[in-house]
């Protein structure tokens, strides 16, 4: 029962992700097609930077405690990558530099949205290896 529940719990971890990275990735697209300011599409990807990365780190722990091994090490370079970029002080969006880094941002946002698409899918299907196996 606890199995299928941590399952649950990292269902929504990842979606609530994915929904986070999406956003993120729309409101560059809106910056780069000129809909918006720079500065409030900063402001609006600065705003969801840090709960992103507060939880994978608490995905990755769910793993860890739960005794998913194979998910926890899947979660790891993510969280690795997260801590790199939060410890280089270079998690938020520059107003003054976006332009030159949009391309970048716009990239890394999306390998994050094809590595969470994947850590999704081994989710799933760990989940329904659970109900089956209950």
């Amino acid at each position: 029962m606890w199995d299928l529940v941590s399952w649950l719990l990292s269902f929504f971890c990842l979606v609530a992700l994915l929904a986070a990275v999406l956003y993120q990735v729309m409101c560059l697209a809106d910056l780069e097609s000129d809909y918006v300011n720079p500065y409030d599409s900063a402001a609006e990807i600065n705003i969801i930077v840090v709960p992103e990365f507060v939880l994978q780190g608490a995905l990755c722990f769910l793993h860890l405690v739960m005794g998913h091994w194979l998910m926890c090490l899947a979660c790891l370079p993510y969280l690795y990558y997260d801590v790199k970029v939060y410890t280089g002080r270079r998690h938020l969006l520059d107003v003054t530099e976006i332009f030159n880094q949009l391309p970048w941002e716009k990239k890394i946002r999306l390998y994050k949205l094809g590595y969470l698409g994947i850590l999704l899918v081994f989710s799933i299907i760990c989940m329904i290896w659970s109900i089956v196996a209950e």
